[in-house]
């Protein structure tokens, strides 16, 4: 487990091992401190190198963002394979910002749906042809290409199930491929990854968003996940709306003059977008500190005591520190528990992770907070503005009265 490498998510192979050793691994046992002094040295390592794979592994815990999230994949999954006349099918798009935890809430639910999908058809295709080999494959994993364009999108799809493909091939041929594979291997739920990287100032970007758009007419689900899908132009610029805590899309100017409907790809797409762990309401600091709470009982450390993470001042300052990012808030506590086995302390307080430096690129506001510029500082002087010339008036006429006067 330690040693073993894993294959890559975005493959079949990848896929079916990640669906199949996730929740798996079993933590160390708790022993006190003096047990493990009267092991053998041999022994040490080896409990301590097990307690090392099981502080990096934390386990993924059901968080309110998370719950969110699995459970709109679910309801449209539950929905989309039940219809039987609808020519498309209504896709779900993950939104957030890095570290929040997309990526494994999404493939969490997608594994989960294709637990029971298996169980339900008996670990066959239901559509399969009497005779064929082809693999069954319920959910797809893929990562958007970082120069995408609609063949490298095909190729990448394709990749998955490591089918041929000639570098003469037409893209039609291509899209016809991926149809096809699509069928044969009975794929329900097609995860697009890292959309984010899609730009619509570029043509073939918006040629790979209306391929993607041709792909719900194949009785797939799509899943797309990206960082600030708002922002990228995928659904128009949003904003955000503080009562009802979803993204709305202004009306597009030709809505004023032609009296059109959203775009399609608002019309087929739900917009979900990933929160971090909030600390205003009681319900929130339950929320935080409940998972706070998961990770202590996960957490092996030789002088651990109970409220180790969720007494004292401990919580608000997890908060302070990582802005209830999740991801930051994992790799904050697996580098405070790796230092504390190696500096002989086996216990993890506000002066251990201190030392740690950890690095947010997040904004620290909320989506529904303003951003507030801040003052100008008391100590700064403005430089005196310089006085102007006074304008030349010997050659302006005053009028017949001051030629009287004169």
């Amino acid at each position: 487990m330690i040693l073993g490498s894993r294959p890559p998510l975005d493959t079949y192979i990848g896929w079916q091992h990640y669906r199949t050793h996730r929740g798996l691994l079993v933590p160390a046992s708790v022993i006190p401190p003096q047990q493990w002094s009267m092991l053998p040295e041999s022994r040490q390592y080896d409990y301590d190198l097990y307690r090392e794979l099981t502080n990096a592994n934390l386990p993924l815990q059901d968080t309110p963002m998370h719950d969110k999230v699995g459970r709109l994949i679910r309801r449209r999954l539950s929905g989309n394979t039940r219809k039987k006349n609808d020519p498309t099918r209504a896709g779900v798009m993950v939104s957030g910002w890095g570290n929040y935890g997309k990526t494994a809430s999404v493939c969490s639910a997608g594994a989960v749906f294709e637990d029971q999908w298996l169980r339900l058809h008996g670990a066959l295709n239901p559509g399969t042809l009497p005779g064929s080999r082809d693999l069954h494959a319920p959910v797809v994993y893929v990562s958007t290409p970082v120069t995408a364009t609609p063949k490298s999108l095909c190729a990448s799809i394709l990749g998955f199930f490591r089918a041929p493909t000639r570098k003469s091939a037409t893209l039609p041929e291509l899209v016809r491929q991926v149809a096809d594979s699509l069928h044969d291997h009975g794929v329900k739920a097609l995860v697009l990854d890292d959309i984010s990287r899609l730009r619509m100032h570029r043509a073939d970007d918006q040629d790979v968003l209306d391929l993607v758009r041709a792909f719900m007419s194949l009785d797939v689900t799509l899943i797309l996940t990206g960082v600030n899908i708002p922002g990228i132009g995928l659904l128009r610029e949003a904003t955000w709306n503080k009562k009802t805590r979803q993204w709305e899309m202004p009306p597009l100017e030709s809505t004023r003059i032609h009296g059109l409907e959203i775009t399609q790809t608002e019309h087929r797409f739900e917009l979900i977008e990933l929160d971090c762990f909030r600390y205003a309401t009681p319900e929130q600091i339950h929320a935080f500190v409940n998972h706070l709470d998961g990770i202590e009982r996960h957490l092996r450390l030789l002088n651990a005591t109970e409220g180790m993470l969720t007494a004292g001042t401990m919580p608000e300052y997890l908060m302070r520190r990582t802005g209830g990012v999740v991801g930051l808030l994992g790799r904050l506590l697996e580098d405070g528990a790796q230092e504390a086995m190696e500096s002989g302390k086996e216990l993890i307080d506000e002066s251990l992770l201190d030392e740690i430096m950890l690095r947010r690129d997040e904004p620290e506001h909320a989506p529904d907070e303003p951003v507030i510029p801040p003052p100008d500082p008391p100590t700064a002087e403005k430089k005196p503005s310089q006085a102007k010339r006074p304008r030349n008036t010997t050659f302006d006429d005053h009028g017949p009265q001051a030629d009287a006067a004169g």
